[in-house]
């Protein structure tokens, strides 16, 4: 009998310790993240009948690594899945870490493998990251992430081959802000804790900022992010209060305000609906003076995550590929798939 009850408690010990394993895995789930290519395909299709969803298999061409854990706090652990051209082409690759959209918070890392792939494809060593979304934990801490993301690719450049020097950050709707925001921060401790613990750079070489924000102060952003219809809104779950409480902070968020000679390249790559890249013109107007390098491009006629979709995926991977590799100055011959 003494022993029965000992292997129980024992079982019982094991059951208990699994179940805390996987509450620390789960306890951030939020059911209300919904933000998937299914979900906005359901939203879309009825305006544009013609598309499909972009496809995510892994071509033989592109090694897929899954589920790599890229920071930690504490019992919490933030994970991306990398893409890899298997060509040896080139020594060195550039590389790009993709911040997926979802109005800060939802969506999910794989909204942008086909993107990521369609990356590799061309030479590129491409990462698709989670982070931590506002119900978790409010602004700034996805740019801490993101941030921390990038240190990790160039930490494990010469396991992946990548080109420390050549690396870009990108991302869609509120990634593509997120992304921007990162990339003209570069060397602000504000948004990168990690940088007193350790000697490798977060700096981002060009940035891609796909149908995102430059600008929530502007009245056009505030229309839709600080609607009062909305308890709360967006950027105001993200920023924990409306632009009237949170000020500061709303501008603090805004990559237009950080616009130096510093700041890398930066490619808009904008839908035809106008509200989700507000403040892109304003920021241009500022790089222009000081000689920093950018491009505009639009995908005509296309809805706000167009980039999850085809016939849009293709366009849009060649549009970022082809200003990554002037910005890097790669030749199409060096990057041929």
């Amino acid at each position: 009998m003494t022993y029965v009850r000992t292997i129980l408690r024992f079982t019982i010990t094991v059951l208990c310790v699994a179940l805390l394993g996987c509450q620390a895995i789960t306890q951030f789930d939020d059911p209300t993240n919904t933000y998937t290519p299914e979900t906005t395909y359901q939203k879309l299709i009825g305006e544009y009948p013609f598309i499909d969803i972009a496809r995510r298999a892994v071509p033989e061409s592109v090694q897929e690594i899954k589920n790599i854990t890229y920071v930690r706090y504490g019992q919490r652990a933030l994970q991306l899945d990398l893409y890899l051209p298997k060509s040896a082409l080139i020594q060195q690759k550039p590389g790009i870490v993709f911040v997926h959209g979802g109005g800060w918070r939802a969506g999910f890392r794989t909204n942008f493998t086909p993107m990521a792939i369609g990356m590799a494809e061309r030479g590129y060593v491409a990462a698709t990251i989670s982070y931590r979304l506002s119900p978790e934990a409010q602004y700034p801490a996805a740019v801490h992430d993101v941030k921390a993301a990038i240190r990790w690719l160039r930490n494990n450049a010469k396991k992946y081959g990548v080109n420390p020097q050549q690396i870009a950050v990108g991302g869609g709707s509120a990634g593509g802000q997120i992304a921007s925001l990162t990339g003209v921060t570069n060397g602000l401790e504000k948004f990168d804790p990690n940088a007193k613990k350790s000697s490798i750079s977060s700096a981002v070489h060009a940035i891609v900022n796909i149908d995102g924000l430059s600008d929530f102060t502007s009245e056009a952003a505030r229309f839709h992010e600080d609607d009062p219809r909305k308890n709360p809104s967006a950027a105001g779950a993200w920023f924990g209060g409306r632009y009237a409480e949170k000020t500061e902070l709303w501008h603090e968020a805004s990559p237009l305000f950080y616009v130096n000679k510093n700041t890398p390249p930066i490619l808009f790559l904008i839908s035809a609906q106008e509200r989700f890249s507000v403040g892109h013109k304003e920021m241009i107007e500022k790089m222009k003076p000081l000689g920093i390098p950018y491009q505009v491009a639009q995908i005509p006629d296309s809805p706000h995550s167009f980039w999850l979709f085809d016939p849009w995926l293709q366009p849009s991977v060649d549009v970022v590929a082809g200003f990554l590799d002037q910005q890097f100055k790669i030749t199409r011959s060096d990057n041929a798939r």
